[in-house]
């Protein structure tokens, strides 16, 4: 039977509302309020889970996100079992259902143990060195070993049922933190009127004040005080307050991703709830106030349940109402602990002796607790605590050696000092300076528009953060556009105060002791092994960290970096900055797969695109493929009819009088601005500053070093707005080609970019019958020869809706191209359908495009190139402007290996028997007899048979394929080797009479 240590009268938490929940199936209760951590405390419980290498007993450690040993898992149903939940950050819920991780067959025994006995064997870089011999051993006896105990959770084996949503804001500034500092960052903002994002990871706002019992501010208890502020923010109209919800990543142009924690506190979630949300914020400011984390202290054991950091036991006690134990020890080189020991005191807990590594520890805090009679040792130190399950006992000894004294205890509390969080800013590309008076790294250059406030910027005093973040938060605002604003400052008039502390292995702990003595909790990592990392040759913490994998567990360090960096640097006999520090890497706390995912799972993965026609085509017998995201006809069967059948009928029925395609999935994007033209010239070959209003031209656009990157028709507008079409797959990497040359090249341009790809519905109307085909629908525009020859762009109204009419043709024949606003696709394609069939005229898919397109020698990018096409080797060399002075890929066109004699070239083949059509991708010899492996010429890229040519197509990338013209190649094949003929690229109206009908 569980015993309670609820203190009477202590905590925020209402007793009146209950909650019951299960810990490895046995039955438990808490209050509403709790987190899983507080309520398994309250009922006694500190044993939660085994670690990952030793299985050593590992209890609750801290209060947050920080927490390296209580890990659990979360099952709510048989699909969703969530692994690795920090019971410290889990709330309470009625109904709760946990499980502790990594044992077996139970918590209390658990065989795994065995490794703890076997430890010398596990000492660090164990794996680099064990699983090395005999090589053949790997694949069938170690990895599948590695692989099974690897991780500490299960993780589920269902699908995952629930639904996670994402938001994308925009912001004048963002508050990182919702602590003192944070929140007083965000009064100071939101009085300005600028749009405000204030987040904290935790379910109230507050931070130390949590926990804190002597702070006042603006005449309130601190803690007080941050609830009625942040009530404030919220109902602000220009403040967006996000509780539960974590900075993961801060990455490019103050661009920070947030996870929101929606359900996972609620017994039964509304259905239309997500789980989680992820917030994606860009702010014009960003303030950091995240605060600091308390550090354990490094002494032999000091892993057992019931060993925890001062901070958290107070939180236990002022927030939740638990007490962590009934005899409390106090193990500590910093200020901090005392406060816990007092508090603890206070609400009738006795405390053995406090502990404290410093020869005369003085102050008012010090004398506050003497006065109350706990017993001080100054200048001692815990060498080990007794105890396995849960600790028993703490052994003190004079920190320079002596005799021992064993003091009984059922609870340590430890501090050895306070990390500022600089996490956040690292991520920001931010350098880290180390302050040695204080021996912390803090903030030092900044990459962004942010800045630090608050204990994570190594500010030590409530009334000196306050100051420092309320500043941070003006400046932000003013610097962000914000108006000046009169508002009053908190004003604190009484708080707590601390710093400095130790960093590295405590005595009993340091070099030459051979004592379990953990730095990473999670990952076993031991100060004697950070030592032998050392020994062993690593010299940057970087590799110490990978040897021991010290700081690389899911709590990423935020308790052990600091201790394993200054036992590193001790045993090299460096200073701490010359060691270096590690790289702090989003995910700042582990975000669940759901989350990133969000909708993109099921069929939502991948999206199915449409076009405004596909009912049309479906009701017309369609065939369909899949392009990219995008369903396109395929080809158009009538009765009886096989694809071979169908698509020859639709390529002589084009060439005869006409054929309608839906061509509405080409990329399309609107260049508008003053330089449209300028910029036209720098991101494509051709000249584009002397094109008329009203006329196209088609363009290529190259990579920095050269290579074909996409092309299209470009159609001028007006002097400073041009439509750009793209191919399809090519829609949304030539938008991001051409924005970021925008931003970060040609910033100085005044230019627009537009994605119009799914405003216009494209049809082309290809054939000697098209004109006659969309004359009578159009209103405004004269498309006679004269009035609108090849490759122009007029604008009017077809059907009385408006188009946009481009005479251009990617058949080789008369065409147009109508865009139409996409709400009206299917209404005008009906229109230009029931003209067409006075004509006999046909629909036709991408089969038969394809077919058309190579017929006349017209390339795809990416299927007839493969990223090292220039546009000479495509025959492309007319599209390059002669007199052009600079273009993206000008300079990368001058290589030497791109000029050369011998490169891989375009060009057409005809098969010597014309019934044979190739295989695409098939390769190219020019001696089919040569011993193999043989040199490979090139390789097919299009190969087709045309019913208008009376026999099979190709066209291929051949070495010096230009000057082979009438060389006969082979291309040997599994069954045959088939010989063919080096051509031209047009394999029909080589004259190009058919343009103009």
């Amino acid at each position: 039977m569980s015993v309670s240590y609820r203190v009477p009268g202590k905590g925020r938490l209402t007793q009146a509302k209950t909650a019951r929940f299960t810990f490895d199936d046995q039955s438990y209760s808490g209050v509403a309020g709790d987190t899983l951590a507080s309520a398994l405390l309250a009922n006694g419980v500190h044993l939660v889970g085994r670690s990952f290498k030793y299985h050593r007993p590992r209890g609750i450690l801290s209060a947050g996100a920080e927490e390296p040993n209580a890990l659990v898992g979360i099952h709510r149903d048989a699909a969703r079992k969530t692994p690795n939940v920090r019971a410290t950050v889990q709330e309470l819920y009625d109904g709760l259902a946990a499980v502790s991780q990594n044992r077996w067959p139970s918590l209390s025994f658990d065989v795994g143990a065995v490794n703890d006995l076997a430890s010398p064997f596990f000492s660090a870089g164990f794996y680099y060195k064990t699983f090395m011999w005999p090589k053949a051993a790997w694949k069938s006896l170690y990895e599948p070993k590695i692989r099974e105990a690897a991780g500490l959770g299960v993780s589920p084996e269902l699908p995952d049922p629930d639904h996670y949503a994402a938001r994308f804001a925009h912001c004048e500034v963002l508050v990182l933190g919702g602590g003192a500092a944070g929140i007083a960052a965000a009064l100071a903002a939101a009085e300005t009127g600028v749009r405000v994002i204030l987040a904290d990871e935790q379910a109230d706002f507050g931070g130390a004040l949590r926990f804190e019992s002597g702070s006042v501010i603006d005449g309130q208890n601190g803690w007080d005080w941050a609830q009625a502020s942040v009530a404030k923010l919220a109902a602000m109209e220009n403040v967006r307050v996000l509780s539960r919800t974590t900075a993961f990543g801060y990455y490019a142009q103050n661009f920070v991703g947030l996870v929101e924690r929606v359900s996972d506190h609620m017994q039964a979630p509304h259905p239309d709830l997500p789980r989680e949300r992820l917030w994606q914020v860009r702010a014009k400011r960003v303030v950091i106030a995240t605060g600091a984390i308390e550090r354990h202290m490094v002494f032999a054991d000091n892993d057992r349940p019931g060993v925890m950091l001062a901070s958290a036991a107070r939180a236990y006690l002022n927030h939740y109402g638990v007490a962590v134990g009934r005899n409390v020890g106090v193990y500590t080189a910093n200020d901090s602990a005392y406060a816990a020991a007092i508090d603890l005191k206070k609400a009738g807990v006795n405390i053995a002796a406090i502990v404290d590594l410093r020869d005369n520890p003085a102050g008012s805090i010090i004398d506050e607790a003497r006065a109350m009679g706990i017993e001080i040792h100054g200048g001692r130190a815990v060498v080990r605590v007794g105890g396995k399950l849960r600790v028993t006992s703490m052994t003190v000894q004079p920190k320079n050696g002596g005799g021992e004294r064993t003091i009984p205890v059922d609870a340590v509390l430890m501090s050895a000092g306070w990390t500022p969080s600089v996490h956040l800013f690292s991520q920001s590309r931010g350098k880290v300076a180390f302050n040695d008076e204080v021996k912390r790294f803090l903030p030092g250059t900044y990459a962004q528009d942010c800045v630090s406030a608050g204990a994570c910027n190594g500010t030590d005093g409530l009334s000196a953060c306050l100051d420092e973040a309320y500043a941070a938060g003006v400046k932000a605002a003013k610097d962000a556009g914000g108006k000046a604003a009169k508002s009053t400052k908190p004003k604190v008039e009484a708080s707590e105060s601390w710093s400095r502390g130790m960093l590295g292995a405590a005595p009993g702990a340091g070099p030459g002791t051979t004592v379990k003595a953990f730095v990473d909790f999670q990952n076993d990592v031991t100060a004697k092994d950070i030592r032998q990392a050392v020994h062993e040759g690593m010299r940057s913490i970087e590799h110490v960290k990978r040897f021991t994998t010290n700081g690389m567990a899911t709590d990423q360090g935020k308790t052990s970096n600091m201790h394993g960096l200054a036992i590193a640097a001790d045993e090299l006999g460096k200073q701490i900055p010359e060691v270096g520090l590690t790289t702090f890497r989003a995910p700042y706390t582990p975000v669940t797969f759901g989350s990133i995912v969000g909708h993109a799972r099921g069929k939502l993965f991948d999206p199915t695109r449409r076009t405004a026609t596909h009912g049309w085509a479906e009701r017309n017998g369609a065939v369909f493929e899949d392009v990219g995201q995008w369903k396109r006809a395929w080809y158009f069967p009538k009765s009886g009819e096989d694809i071979h059948a169908s698509v020859n009928r639709e390529c002589v029925t084009v060439r005869k009088t006409a054929g309608l395609f839906d061509a509405s999935t080409l990329g399309k994007i609107e260049v508008v601005g003053p330089d449209a033209a300028k910029f036209m010239e720098l991101l494509y070959t051709n000249p584009w500053e002397k094109l008329e209003v009203g006329r196209c031209r088609y363009g290529v656009m190259l990579r920095e070093d050269g290579f074909i990157y996409d092309d299209g028709v470009v159609g001028r507008l007006a002097a400073d707005r041009f439509h750009v079409t793209t191919t399809t797959g090519g829609a949304a990497r030539v938008m991001n080609h051409m924005e970021d040359y925008l931003q970060t090249e040609f910033p100085h341009l005044n230019v627009w970019l537009t994605s119009i790809s799914e405003q216009w519905a494209v049809i082309a109307v290809q054939g000697p019958k098209s004109r006659d085909i969309i004359a009578p629908l159009l209103e405004g525009i004269d498309i006679s020869d004269a009035a609108m020859p090849h490759m122009s762009v007029r604008e009017g109204k077809i059907c009385g809706v408006p188009t946009r009419l481009f005479r251009m043709s990617f058949s080789g024949e008369r065409g147009f191209e109508v865009n139409v606003p996409a709400d009206y696709g299917e209404a005008v394609w009906e229109a230009l359908w029931a003209e067409g069939q006075k004509h006999g005229a046909c629909a036709y898919g991408t089969e038969t495009m394809h077919v058309l397109r190579a017929e006349k020698g017209y390339i795809i990018v990416g299927q007839d190139t493969d990223g090292t096409v220039t546009p000479d080797d495509a025959a492309l060399g007319w599209a390059v402007g002669k007199k052009k002075t600079d273009f993206v890929g000008i300079r990368g066109l001058k290589r030497p290996d791109l000029v050369a004699k011998g490169r891989k070239q375009l060009v057409g083949l005809k098969t010597k028997d014309p019934n044979v059509v190739l295989e695409e991708g098939a390769q190219i010899v020019a001696d089919p007899k040569q011993p193999i492996p043989m040199k490979m010429l090139g390789h097919v890229t299009s190969s087709y048979w045309s019913e208008n040519c009376g026999r099979s197509i190709a066209l291929a990338l051949v070495a010096g394929g230009q000057d082979r013209m009438g060389e006969t190649l082979y291309v040997p094949m599994p069954d045959s080797t088939i010989e063919v003929e080096v051509t031209g690229l047009v394999f029909f109206d080589e004259k190009g009479e058919h343009l103009n009908g």
